[in-house]
Protein backbone atom coordinates (compact mmCIF):
# COMPACT_ATOMS: atom_id res chain seq x y z
CA UNK A 1 0.00 0.00 0.00
CA UNK A 2 1.51 3.65 -1.13
CA UNK A 3 0.93 6.59 0.83
CA UNK A 4 -0.22 10.15 -0.56
CA UNK A 5 2.15 11.71 -2.08
CA UNK A 6 0.85 15.10 -1.11
CA UNK A 7 1.45 14.59 2.80
CA UNK A 8 5.08 15.86 3.05
CA UNK A 9 6.35 15.62 6.70
CA UNK A 10 7.21 18.74 8.31
CA UNK A 11 10.36 19.64 10.27
CA UNK A 12 10.47 21.14 13.69
CA UNK A 13 12.16 24.50 14.24
CA UNK A 14 16.07 24.52 15.01
CA UNK A 15 16.77 23.50 18.28
CA UNK A 16 20.17 24.92 17.92
CA UNK A 17 21.70 28.07 19.98
CA UNK A 18 23.40 29.81 17.04
CA UNK A 19 23.46 32.16 14.79
CA UNK A 20 21.90 31.27 11.31
CA UNK A 21 23.37 32.88 7.92
CA UNK A 22 20.08 31.70 5.62
CA UNK A 23 20.56 31.26 2.21
CA UNK A 24 23.80 33.67 1.53
CA UNK A 25 24.66 34.47 -2.51
CA UNK A 26 27.09 32.26 -4.38
CA UNK A 27 29.48 35.13 -3.44
CA UNK A 28 29.37 35.52 0.08
CA UNK A 29 29.57 31.58 -0.09
CA UNK A 30 33.01 31.96 -1.83
CA UNK A 31 34.49 34.24 0.47
CA UNK A 32 33.13 31.99 3.17
CA UNK A 33 34.64 29.14 1.72
CA UNK A 34 37.76 31.11 1.22
CA UNK A 35 37.99 32.05 4.67
CA UNK A 36 37.23 29.21 6.49
CA UNK A 37 37.24 25.75 4.91
CA UNK A 38 40.46 24.08 4.28
CA UNK A 39 42.54 23.87 1.82
CA UNK A 40 40.19 25.81 -0.67
CA UNK A 41 41.82 28.18 -3.14
CA UNK A 42 41.43 30.43 -6.21
CA UNK A 43 42.37 28.31 -9.26
CA UNK A 44 43.40 30.43 -12.40
CA UNK A 45 40.05 30.09 -14.03
CA UNK A 46 38.33 32.55 -10.96
CA UNK A 47 37.10 28.92 -9.75
CA UNK A 48 37.19 27.62 -6.24
CA UNK A 49 38.45 24.04 -5.65
CA UNK A 50 39.10 21.97 -2.48
CA UNK A 51 41.44 19.33 -1.56
CA UNK A 52 39.19 17.17 0.66
CA UNK A 53 40.72 14.33 2.95
CA UNK A 54 37.79 11.98 1.41
CA UNK A 55 38.04 11.17 -2.34
CA UNK A 56 34.81 9.65 -2.55
CA UNK A 57 31.41 8.57 -0.86
CA UNK A 58 31.95 6.87 2.75
CA UNK A 59 28.90 4.04 2.31
CA UNK A 60 30.86 1.94 5.54
CA UNK A 61 30.69 4.92 7.91
CA UNK A 62 26.53 5.19 7.18
CA UNK A 63 23.87 4.15 9.28
CA UNK A 64 20.65 3.86 9.48
CA UNK A 65 18.84 4.17 12.60
CA UNK A 66 16.84 0.85 13.52
CA UNK A 67 14.35 1.65 16.23
CA UNK A 68 12.62 -1.56 15.41
CA UNK A 69 15.60 -4.12 15.74
CA UNK A 70 15.54 -5.66 12.14
CA UNK A 71 17.90 -4.14 10.76
CA UNK A 72 19.20 -6.99 8.19
CA UNK A 73 15.82 -7.15 6.51
CA UNK A 74 14.44 -3.96 6.38
CA UNK A 75 17.96 -2.07 5.25
CA UNK A 76 20.56 -2.19 2.71
CA UNK A 77 22.69 0.00 4.75
CA UNK A 78 24.51 -0.46 8.24
CA UNK A 79 22.49 0.14 11.16
CA UNK A 80 22.68 1.92 14.41
CA UNK A 81 20.95 1.92 17.28
CA UNK A 82 18.59 4.56 18.97
CA UNK A 83 20.66 5.15 21.76
CA UNK A 84 23.76 4.76 19.66
CA UNK A 85 22.51 7.43 17.02
CA UNK A 86 21.28 9.96 20.52
CA UNK A 87 24.62 10.19 21.92
CA UNK A 88 26.66 10.78 18.10
CA UNK A 89 23.41 13.73 17.61
CA UNK A 90 23.51 15.12 20.63
CA UNK A 91 27.54 15.31 20.19
CA UNK A 92 27.33 17.13 16.92
CA UNK A 93 24.63 19.67 18.92
CA UNK A 94 27.17 20.64 21.43
CA UNK A 95 29.88 20.83 18.40
CA UNK A 96 27.48 23.29 16.52
CA UNK A 97 26.43 25.51 19.32
CA UNK A 98 30.19 25.65 20.51
CA UNK A 99 30.92 27.01 16.49
CA UNK A 100 28.28 29.19 16.78
CA UNK A 101 27.10 29.64 13.26
CA UNK A 102 25.14 27.72 10.44
CA UNK A 103 24.98 28.13 7.04
CA UNK A 104 21.61 27.32 5.97
CA UNK A 105 20.39 26.64 2.28
CA UNK A 106 16.26 26.25 1.46
CA UNK A 107 15.26 24.47 -1.95
CA UNK A 108 14.06 21.62 -3.28
CA UNK A 109 14.93 18.47 -4.49
CA UNK A 110 13.11 18.55 -7.50
CA UNK A 111 10.66 20.79 -8.85
CA UNK A 112 6.77 20.51 -10.04
CA UNK A 113 4.24 18.64 -8.19
CA UNK A 114 6.57 16.03 -6.72
CA UNK A 115 9.33 18.59 -5.85
CA UNK A 116 10.43 17.75 -2.11
CA UNK A 117 11.24 20.57 0.40
CA UNK A 118 14.92 20.45 2.40
CA UNK A 119 16.71 22.44 4.11
CA UNK A 120 20.73 21.71 4.64
CA UNK A 121 22.81 22.90 7.08
CA UNK A 122 26.57 23.39 7.72
CA UNK A 123 28.93 24.79 9.71
CA UNK A 124 31.47 27.67 8.29
CA UNK A 125 33.87 24.72 7.23
CA UNK A 126 31.58 23.74 5.10
CA UNK A 127 31.05 26.29 3.13
CA UNK A 128 32.35 24.69 -0.16
CA UNK A 129 29.82 22.08 0.65
CA UNK A 130 26.91 24.42 0.92
CA UNK A 131 27.96 26.43 -2.12
CA UNK A 132 27.72 23.20 -4.30
CA UNK A 133 24.54 22.37 -2.84
CA UNK A 134 23.17 25.67 -3.31
CA UNK A 135 23.73 25.03 -7.36
CA UNK A 136 21.81 21.61 -7.22
CA UNK A 137 19.15 22.05 -5.18
CA UNK A 138 15.83 24.11 -7.03
CA UNK A 139 15.55 27.24 -5.30
CA UNK A 140 11.76 28.33 -4.05
CA UNK A 141 11.37 30.78 -6.55
CA UNK A 142 11.27 27.57 -8.83
CA UNK A 143 8.88 25.67 -7.24
CA UNK A 144 6.60 27.83 -5.07
CA UNK A 145 3.99 30.36 -5.83
CA UNK A 146 3.56 34.03 -4.41
CA UNK A 147 1.99 32.83 -1.35
CA UNK A 148 4.03 29.88 -0.27
CA UNK A 149 7.09 32.50 -0.91
CA UNK A 150 5.72 35.01 1.37
CA UNK A 151 5.69 32.10 3.91
CA UNK A 152 8.43 30.64 6.09
CA UNK A 153 10.29 27.58 4.63
CA UNK A 154 8.96 24.32 5.00
CA UNK A 155 11.67 22.04 4.83
CA UNK A 156 10.43 18.14 4.60
CA UNK A 157 13.85 16.85 4.96
CA UNK A 158 16.80 18.26 6.96
CA UNK A 159 20.48 17.59 6.57
CA UNK A 160 23.06 18.67 8.88
CA UNK A 161 26.87 18.89 7.98
CA UNK A 162 29.65 19.37 10.54
CA UNK A 163 32.90 17.95 8.68
CA UNK A 164 35.04 18.90 10.87
CA UNK A 165 33.13 17.28 13.64
CA UNK A 166 35.30 13.63 14.03
CA UNK A 167 33.48 11.15 16.62
CA UNK A 168 36.82 9.58 17.25
CA UNK A 169 34.78 6.86 19.29
CA UNK A 170 33.50 5.83 15.56
CA UNK A 171 35.19 3.65 12.82
CA UNK A 172 37.13 6.17 10.79
CA UNK A 173 35.93 8.91 13.22
CA UNK A 174 33.83 9.57 10.56
CA UNK A 175 29.81 8.97 10.79
CA UNK A 176 26.33 9.38 8.69
CA UNK A 177 23.39 8.91 10.49
CA UNK A 178 20.42 8.75 8.98
CA UNK A 179 17.04 8.47 10.18
CA UNK A 180 14.71 7.69 7.75
CA UNK A 181 11.58 7.97 10.58
CA UNK A 182 11.78 11.64 10.50
CA UNK A 183 13.99 12.64 7.53
CA UNK A 184 17.22 14.02 8.72
CA UNK A 185 20.63 13.28 8.29
CA UNK A 186 23.50 14.29 10.42
CA UNK A 187 26.82 13.74 8.53
CA UNK A 188 30.10 13.95 10.90
CA UNK A 189 33.40 13.81 9.71
CA UNK A 190 33.39 13.88 5.83
CA UNK A 191 34.43 16.71 3.81
CA UNK A 192 33.22 15.49 0.86
CA UNK A 193 30.07 17.24 -1.39
CA UNK A 194 28.82 13.73 -2.56
CA UNK A 195 28.06 12.92 1.56
CA UNK A 196 25.65 16.33 1.14
CA UNK A 197 24.13 15.35 -2.31
CA UNK A 198 23.08 11.91 -1.77
CA UNK A 199 22.58 12.83 1.67
CA UNK A 200 19.07 14.04 0.87
CA UNK A 201 18.39 12.04 -1.97
CA UNK A 202 18.68 8.37 0.17
CA UNK A 203 15.71 9.96 1.97
CA UNK A 204 14.48 10.93 -1.37
CA UNK A 205 14.32 7.00 -2.15
CA UNK A 206 12.51 5.71 0.79
CA UNK A 207 10.54 8.54 0.57
CA UNK A 208 9.14 8.00 -3.26
CA UNK A 209 9.47 4.19 -2.80
CA UNK A 210 6.46 4.59 -0.47
CA UNK A 211 4.51 6.75 -2.77
CA UNK A 212 4.88 4.14 -6.11
CA UNK A 213 7.73 5.53 -7.15
CA UNK A 214 11.44 4.14 -7.57
CA UNK A 215 14.50 6.39 -7.98
CA UNK A 216 16.87 4.93 -9.89
CA UNK A 217 20.50 6.18 -10.35
CA UNK A 218 20.40 7.25 -13.50
CA UNK A 219 21.34 10.09 -16.06
CA UNK A 220 18.35 10.97 -18.39
CA UNK A 221 17.85 13.41 -21.60
CA UNK A 222 15.23 13.91 -23.65
CA UNK A 223 15.74 12.74 -27.49
CA UNK A 224 13.69 13.76 -30.91
CA UNK A 225 14.27 11.32 -33.56
CA UNK A 226 11.99 13.29 -36.11
CA UNK A 227 9.06 10.92 -35.84
CA UNK A 228 9.47 10.35 -31.75
CA UNK A 229 10.06 12.47 -29.35
CA UNK A 230 11.16 10.70 -25.91
CA UNK A 231 12.99 10.33 -22.85
CA UNK A 232 15.95 7.69 -22.19
CA UNK A 233 17.04 6.99 -19.08
CA UNK A 234 20.50 5.45 -18.06
CA UNK A 235 21.90 3.86 -15.22
CA UNK A 236 25.16 2.73 -13.93
CA UNK A 237 27.52 3.20 -11.19
CA UNK A 238 29.42 6.16 -10.79
CA UNK A 239 32.60 5.62 -13.27
CA UNK A 240 30.42 4.20 -16.08
CA UNK A 241 29.83 7.19 -17.81
CA UNK A 242 26.55 8.22 -17.11
CA UNK A 243 26.82 11.85 -17.39
CA UNK A 244 28.84 11.64 -20.45
CA UNK A 245 26.13 9.32 -22.08
CA UNK A 246 23.53 11.90 -21.18
CA UNK A 247 25.13 15.28 -22.69
CA UNK A 248 25.74 13.11 -25.71
CA UNK A 249 23.90 13.60 -29.22
CA UNK A 250 21.70 11.52 -30.69
CA UNK A 251 19.09 11.87 -33.06
CA UNK A 252 17.43 15.07 -34.55
CA UNK A 253 18.37 17.39 -31.06
CA UNK A 254 18.85 15.84 -27.75
CA UNK A 255 18.77 17.83 -24.19
CA UNK A 256 19.78 16.42 -21.08
CA UNK A 257 17.33 15.71 -18.26
CA UNK A 258 19.37 15.02 -15.62
CA UNK A 259 23.11 13.50 -15.32
CA UNK A 260 22.25 11.43 -11.80
CA UNK A 261 19.06 10.39 -10.34
CA UNK A 262 15.83 10.05 -11.63
CA UNK A 263 12.31 8.79 -9.91
CA UNK A 264 10.45 6.11 -11.97
CA UNK A 265 6.78 6.55 -11.77
CA UNK A 266 4.04 4.20 -13.62
CA UNK A 267 3.48 4.80 -17.49
CA UNK A 268 6.56 5.69 -18.03
CA UNK A 269 6.18 9.56 -16.02
CA UNK A 270 9.76 10.66 -14.86
CA UNK A 271 10.31 12.92 -12.06
CA UNK A 272 13.90 15.22 -11.77
CA UNK A 273 15.99 15.98 -8.65
CA UNK A 274 18.10 18.72 -9.38
CA UNK A 275 19.28 21.61 -11.49
CA UNK A 276 22.80 20.71 -12.10
CA UNK A 277 25.12 18.00 -12.68
CA UNK A 278 28.22 16.65 -10.36
CA UNK A 279 30.23 15.53 -12.88
CA UNK A 280 34.05 13.18 -12.99
CA UNK A 281 36.45 15.82 -14.32
CA UNK A 282 39.02 12.74 -14.98
CA UNK A 283 39.90 12.78 -18.30
CA UNK A 284 37.86 16.12 -19.13
CA UNK A 285 38.82 17.72 -22.67
CA UNK A 286 36.58 20.60 -24.66
CA UNK A 287 36.49 18.19 -27.53
CA UNK A 288 35.03 15.29 -25.48
CA UNK A 289 32.63 16.85 -23.24
CA UNK A 290 32.59 20.43 -24.25
CA UNK A 291 29.75 21.47 -21.60
CA UNK A 292 31.35 19.98 -18.70
CA UNK A 293 34.49 21.42 -19.43
CA UNK A 294 33.59 24.75 -20.47
CA UNK A 295 31.43 24.86 -16.80
CA UNK A 296 34.57 23.34 -15.25
CA UNK A 297 36.81 26.17 -16.41
CA UNK A 298 34.28 28.98 -15.32
CA UNK A 299 34.61 31.34 -12.68
CA UNK A 300 31.40 30.58 -11.30
CA UNK A 301 32.54 26.85 -10.93
CA UNK A 302 33.11 25.37 -7.54
CA UNK A 303 35.68 21.84 -8.31
CA UNK A 304 37.05 19.61 -5.61
CA UNK A 305 39.51 17.04 -5.85
CA UNK A 306 41.20 18.34 -9.33
CA UNK A 307 44.63 18.60 -9.38
CA UNK A 308 46.05 22.10 -9.78
CA UNK A 309 49.31 23.28 -11.42
CA UNK A 310 51.90 25.98 -10.58
CA UNK A 311 49.81 28.37 -12.73
CA UNK A 312 46.77 27.70 -11.03
CA UNK A 313 45.46 25.99 -13.80
CA UNK A 314 43.48 22.30 -13.45
CA UNK A 315 44.68 19.30 -14.96
CA UNK A 316 42.28 16.83 -15.61
CA UNK A 317 44.37 13.76 -16.34
CA UNK A 318 47.52 14.07 -13.09
CA UNK A 319 48.53 10.37 -12.64
CA UNK A 320 51.55 10.01 -10.47
CA UNK A 321 52.87 13.51 -9.00
CA UNK A 322 56.74 14.61 -9.59
CA UNK A 323 58.47 15.32 -6.01
CA UNK A 324 58.42 19.12 -7.13
CA UNK A 325 54.78 18.26 -7.02
CA UNK A 326 54.67 17.03 -3.66
CA UNK A 327 56.50 19.96 -2.59
CA UNK A 328 53.94 22.50 -3.53
CA UNK A 329 51.18 20.32 -2.40
CA UNK A 330 53.17 19.49 0.92
CA UNK A 331 50.77 21.16 3.42
CA UNK A 332 47.95 20.56 1.73
CA UNK A 333 48.67 16.56 1.30
CA UNK A 334 49.55 16.26 5.03
CA UNK A 335 46.38 18.59 5.96
CA UNK A 336 44.57 15.91 3.85
CA UNK A 337 45.76 12.93 5.91
CA UNK A 338 49.20 11.44 4.04
CA UNK A 339 52.52 10.72 6.94
CA UNK A 340 54.45 12.90 6.83
CA UNK A 341 57.55 11.27 6.83
CA UNK A 342 56.42 9.72 3.78
CA UNK A 343 55.64 13.15 2.16
CA UNK A 344 59.22 14.10 2.95
CA UNK A 345 60.84 10.65 2.03
CA UNK A 346 59.05 11.24 -1.41
CA UNK A 347 60.17 15.13 -1.81
CA UNK A 348 63.80 14.08 -1.09
CA UNK A 349 63.93 11.75 -3.44
CA UNK A 350 64.91 8.93 -1.24
CA UNK A 351 61.85 6.47 -2.76
CA UNK A 352 61.31 5.56 -6.40
CA UNK A 353 57.19 5.65 -7.86
CA UNK A 354 58.48 1.81 -8.72
CA UNK A 355 58.99 0.98 -4.84
CA UNK A 356 55.88 2.17 -3.86
CA UNK A 357 53.48 1.22 -6.05
CA UNK A 358 51.79 -2.27 -7.52
CA UNK A 359 52.09 -4.31 -10.42
CA UNK A 360 49.00 -1.69 -11.19
CA UNK A 361 50.51 1.53 -10.21
CA UNK A 362 48.51 2.06 -7.50
CA UNK A 363 50.27 3.06 -4.33
CA UNK A 364 50.70 0.57 -1.22
CA UNK A 365 49.47 1.67 1.69
CA UNK A 366 50.83 5.41 3.76
CA UNK A 367 52.09 6.40 -0.11
CA UNK A 368 48.31 7.07 -1.28
CA UNK A 369 49.37 10.82 -1.81
CA UNK A 370 52.00 9.95 -4.84
CA UNK A 371 49.10 9.35 -7.18
CA UNK A 372 46.73 12.15 -7.82
CA UNK A 373 42.69 10.58 -7.44
CA UNK A 374 41.34 10.76 -10.16
CA UNK A 375 37.84 11.44 -8.19
CA UNK A 376 37.96 15.13 -9.47
CA UNK A 377 34.27 16.54 -9.52
CA UNK A 378 32.75 19.86 -10.58
CA UNK A 379 29.26 21.68 -10.02
CA UNK A 380 27.76 22.36 -13.68
CA UNK A 381 24.36 24.22 -13.14
CA UNK A 382 21.92 23.65 -15.43
CA UNK A 383 21.34 26.86 -16.03
CA UNK A 384 24.64 26.64 -17.92
CA UNK A 385 23.97 24.04 -20.24
CA UNK A 386 22.84 25.43 -23.45
CA UNK A 387 19.75 23.65 -25.11
CA UNK A 388 18.77 21.57 -21.85
CA UNK A 389 15.02 20.09 -21.51
CA UNK A 390 12.41 21.88 -20.30
CA UNK A 391 11.89 20.19 -17.25
CA UNK A 392 8.27 20.89 -16.51
CA UNK A 393 7.01 18.97 -20.13
CA UNK A 394 8.84 15.85 -20.22
CA UNK A 395 7.98 12.79 -22.60
CA UNK A 396 7.35 9.94 -21.14
CA UNK A 397 10.48 7.15 -21.05
CA UNK A 398 10.27 5.23 -23.59
CA UNK A 399 14.52 3.80 -23.60
CA UNK A 400 15.83 2.49 -20.11
CA UNK A 401 19.70 1.06 -20.65
CA UNK A 402 21.91 0.78 -18.27
CA UNK A 403 26.16 1.04 -18.26
CA UNK A 404 28.62 -1.83 -18.10
CA UNK A 405 32.31 -0.33 -17.76
CA UNK A 406 33.70 -3.37 -18.78
CA UNK A 407 37.62 -4.11 -18.08
CA UNK A 408 40.04 -6.43 -17.69
CA UNK A 409 41.77 -9.59 -19.78
CA UNK A 410 38.22 -11.30 -19.99
CA UNK A 411 35.88 -8.15 -20.57
CA UNK A 412 33.41 -9.24 -22.84
CA UNK A 413 30.19 -7.61 -22.73
CA UNK A 414 29.09 -6.41 -26.02
CA UNK A 415 29.42 -2.73 -26.66
CA UNK A 416 25.38 -2.74 -26.76
CA UNK A 417 22.64 -5.17 -26.56
CA UNK A 418 19.10 -5.02 -26.15
CA UNK A 419 17.08 -7.24 -23.75
CA UNK A 420 15.16 -10.14 -25.15
CA UNK A 421 12.09 -9.63 -22.44
CA UNK A 422 11.56 -7.57 -19.43
CA UNK A 423 12.70 -10.71 -16.97
CA UNK A 424 15.94 -10.35 -18.37
CA UNK A 425 15.80 -6.69 -18.27
CA UNK A 426 15.29 -6.65 -14.66
CA UNK A 427 17.44 -9.01 -13.89
CA UNK A 428 20.65 -7.23 -15.68
CA UNK A 429 18.90 -4.13 -13.93
CA UNK A 430 19.44 -5.96 -10.64
CA UNK A 431 22.79 -6.70 -11.14
CA UNK A 432 24.45 -3.52 -11.31
CA UNK A 433 27.36 -4.78 -12.61
CA UNK A 434 30.47 -3.01 -13.83
CA UNK A 435 34.53 -2.67 -13.17
CA UNK A 436 35.14 -0.66 -10.05
CA UNK A 437 37.05 2.92 -10.86
CA UNK A 438 38.49 5.26 -9.41
CA UNK A 439 35.93 6.26 -7.48
CA UNK A 440 36.17 3.49 -5.54
CA UNK A 441 39.76 3.94 -4.55
CA UNK A 442 41.98 0.96 -4.12
CA UNK A 443 39.03 -1.94 -4.20
CA UNK A 444 39.11 -2.34 -7.98
CA UNK A 445 37.78 -5.56 -9.75
CA UNK A 446 34.20 -6.07 -10.86
CA UNK A 447 31.59 -5.29 -8.60
CA UNK A 448 27.40 -5.33 -8.90
CA UNK A 449 25.03 -3.19 -6.79
CA UNK A 450 21.39 -3.43 -6.99
CA UNK A 451 20.35 -1.19 -10.09
CA UNK A 452 23.87 0.42 -9.63
CA UNK A 453 21.70 2.06 -6.51
CA UNK A 454 24.19 2.17 -3.37
CA UNK A 455 22.35 4.79 -2.28
CA UNK A 456 18.48 2.90 -1.74
CA UNK A 457 18.47 2.25 1.85
CA UNK A 458 15.38 -0.30 1.96
CA UNK A 459 16.06 -3.80 1.01
CA UNK A 460 17.56 -4.37 -2.81
CA UNK A 461 14.72 -6.61 -3.32
CA UNK A 462 12.29 -4.22 -3.05
CA UNK A 463 13.87 -2.39 -5.73
CA UNK A 464 13.25 -5.52 -8.13
CA UNK A 465 9.56 -6.29 -7.05
CA UNK A 466 8.98 -2.37 -8.02
CA UNK A 467 10.46 -2.22 -10.89
CA UNK A 468 8.40 -5.13 -12.14
CA UNK A 469 5.50 -3.13 -11.06
CA UNK A 470 6.53 -0.23 -12.94
CA UNK A 471 7.50 -1.92 -15.99
CA UNK A 472 4.32 -3.83 -16.37
CA UNK A 473 2.73 -0.37 -17.14
CA UNK A 474 4.83 0.87 -19.83
CA UNK A 475 3.40 1.00 -23.21
CA UNK A 476 6.63 0.45 -25.05
CA UNK A 477 10.12 1.04 -23.56
CA UNK A 478 13.48 -0.01 -25.34
CA UNK A 479 15.56 -2.15 -22.68
CA UNK A 480 19.68 -2.24 -23.47
CA UNK A 481 22.84 -2.38 -21.96
CA UNK A 482 26.24 -0.58 -23.43
CA UNK A 483 29.65 -1.32 -22.08
CA UNK A 484 31.42 2.29 -21.80
CA UNK A 485 34.71 0.27 -20.91
CA UNK A 486 37.24 -2.48 -23.23
CA UNK A 487 37.07 -5.61 -24.51
CA UNK A 488 39.35 -8.23 -23.76
CA UNK A 489 41.60 -5.75 -21.93
CA UNK A 490 42.61 -2.33 -20.16
CA UNK A 491 44.67 0.73 -21.50
CA UNK A 492 47.69 -1.75 -21.11
CA UNK A 493 46.42 -4.33 -23.54
CA UNK A 494 44.93 -1.98 -26.00
CA UNK A 495 48.88 -0.60 -26.53
CA UNK A 496 49.46 -3.96 -27.13
CA UNK A 497 46.72 -4.39 -29.80
CA UNK A 498 45.49 -7.22 -27.80
CA UNK A 499 42.00 -5.42 -26.42
CA UNK A 500 40.09 -2.75 -27.91
CA UNK A 501 38.89 0.36 -25.93
CA UNK A 502 35.24 1.35 -26.29
CA UNK A 503 35.54 5.23 -27.01
CA UNK A 504 32.67 8.10 -26.61
CA UNK A 505 32.06 8.09 -30.27
CA UNK A 506 31.58 4.52 -30.58
CA UNK A 507 29.01 4.80 -28.04
CA UNK A 508 27.43 7.98 -29.48
CA UNK A 509 27.54 5.69 -32.87
CA UNK A 510 25.81 2.38 -30.91
CA UNK A 511 23.26 5.23 -29.06
CA UNK A 512 22.89 6.92 -32.51
CA UNK A 513 21.64 3.43 -34.65
CA UNK A 514 19.62 2.30 -31.61
CA UNK A 515 17.51 5.14 -31.38
CA UNK A 516 16.93 5.24 -35.38
CA UNK A 517 15.94 1.69 -35.04
CA UNK A 518 18.03 1.29 -38.29
CA UNK A 519 20.00 -1.89 -36.15
CA UNK A 520 19.54 -5.46 -37.14
CA UNK A 521 19.26 -7.76 -33.94
CA UNK A 522 20.92 -11.41 -33.62
CA UNK A 523 20.67 -13.33 -31.00
CA UNK A 524 23.63 -14.18 -28.79
CA UNK A 525 23.79 -18.00 -28.24
CA UNK A 526 25.41 -17.37 -24.73
CA UNK A 527 23.13 -15.40 -23.06
CA UNK A 528 19.91 -15.27 -25.11
CA UNK A 529 20.19 -11.21 -25.28
CA UNK A 530 20.48 -9.85 -28.56
CA UNK A 531 23.42 -8.10 -30.36
CA UNK A 532 24.24 -6.63 -33.53
CA UNK A 533 24.47 -8.80 -36.64
CA UNK A 534 27.57 -7.73 -38.15
CA UNK A 535 27.22 -9.76 -41.10
CA UNK A 536 24.07 -8.10 -41.97
CA UNK A 537 23.74 -5.41 -44.54
CA UNK A 538 21.08 -2.81 -42.40
CA UNK A 539 24.49 -2.62 -40.21
CA UNK A 540 26.99 -1.65 -42.44
CA UNK A 541 27.44 2.25 -41.92
CA UNK A 542 27.52 1.42 -37.81
CA UNK A 543 30.25 -0.97 -38.58
CA UNK A 544 32.07 1.50 -40.79
CA UNK A 545 31.83 3.33 -36.87
CA UNK A 546 32.23 0.44 -34.38
CA UNK A 547 34.56 -2.37 -35.05
CA UNK A 548 33.22 -5.61 -35.12
CA UNK A 549 34.68 -7.22 -32.41
CA UNK A 550 33.36 -4.38 -29.81
CA UNK A 551 30.00 -5.35 -30.80
CA UNK A 552 30.60 -8.72 -30.73
CA UNK A 553 33.83 -9.50 -28.33
CA UNK A 554 33.03 -13.15 -29.22
CA UNK A 555 35.25 -12.31 -32.01
CA UNK A 556 38.20 -10.61 -30.79
CA UNK A 557 39.00 -13.60 -28.48
CA UNK A 558 38.36 -15.66 -30.88
CA UNK A 559 41.39 -13.93 -33.19
CA UNK A 560 43.63 -13.43 -30.86
CA UNK A 561 43.29 -17.50 -30.04
CA UNK A 562 41.47 -16.83 -26.62
CA UNK A 563 38.25 -18.92 -27.49
CA UNK A 564 38.88 -20.67 -24.08
CA UNK A 565 39.34 -17.90 -21.88
CA UNK A 566 35.81 -16.20 -23.40
CA UNK A 567 33.82 -19.67 -22.63
CA UNK A 568 35.44 -20.09 -19.24
CA UNK A 569 34.10 -16.63 -18.73
CA UNK A 570 31.05 -16.91 -19.80
CA UNK A 571 29.96 -20.08 -17.55
CA UNK A 572 31.67 -18.47 -14.71
CA UNK A 573 29.16 -14.65 -15.24
CA UNK A 574 26.28 -17.63 -15.28
CA UNK A 575 27.37 -19.09 -12.08
CA UNK A 576 27.87 -15.48 -10.40
CA UNK A 577 24.73 -14.26 -11.62
CA UNK A 578 22.50 -16.72 -10.39
CA UNK A 579 24.14 -16.87 -7.03
CA UNK A 580 24.15 -12.89 -6.61
CA UNK A 581 20.08 -12.82 -8.05
CA UNK A 582 19.31 -16.05 -5.44
CA UNK A 583 20.76 -13.46 -2.22
CA UNK A 584 18.20 -11.21 -3.32
CA UNK A 585 14.98 -13.88 -3.44
CA UNK A 586 15.02 -12.82 -7.33
CA UNK A 587 12.26 -15.18 -9.04
CA UNK A 588 13.87 -18.36 -11.12
CA UNK A 589 12.03 -17.17 -14.11
CA UNK A 590 14.55 -13.95 -14.23
CA UNK A 591 17.02 -16.01 -13.28
CA UNK A 592 16.93 -17.86 -16.51
CA UNK A 593 16.29 -15.08 -18.82
CA UNK A 594 19.89 -13.90 -17.36
CA UNK A 595 21.36 -16.78 -18.08
CA UNK A 596 20.18 -17.52 -21.53
CA UNK A 597 18.05 -20.75 -20.03
CA UNK A 598 14.98 -19.53 -21.20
Amino acid sequence: MTEDYASLPSQPALAFNVEVLANPSQETLRELALEHTPHCFVTAHGSINKVARNKARMAAYTYIIDRKGDGSQTYSHNVISPSRATELIAAQARYLEEKGKLIEIDGYVGMGPRAVPVQWLYTLEGANIAGMQQVLAFPRESVEDAAALAAPFAPAFRLVYTPDFRPANMPGEQAIVVDLDNYVTYIMGPDYFGESKKGALRMLCEFIYRRGGLVMHAGAKTIDTGSDNLVMAVLGLSGTGKTTTTFSQQGRLTQPVQDDMVALWPAGEISITENGCFAKTFGLTADSEPIIHAGTCSRSAWIENCFIDAEGAPVFDKGLLSDDDVARLRDILIGTGADAANVDAYIRGEVSTEQITDSDGIPKDGWDFAAWSENGRSIIPMSSVEGAADFRALPQMRSLGILNRDEGADAAIPGILRFSSPEQAAGYLMLGETSKTSAAGKDRGKTRSPFTQPFFPLAHNLQAERFSELAATFAETNMWMMNTGYVAGDGRSVKSGDGLKIKIPHSSAMLEAMISGSIKWTKDPDFGYEVVDVEAEENRELLDRVPAEILQPRRLFEANGALGRYQEWVQRMKEERTMFLRKFDVPETIISAVTGCQ
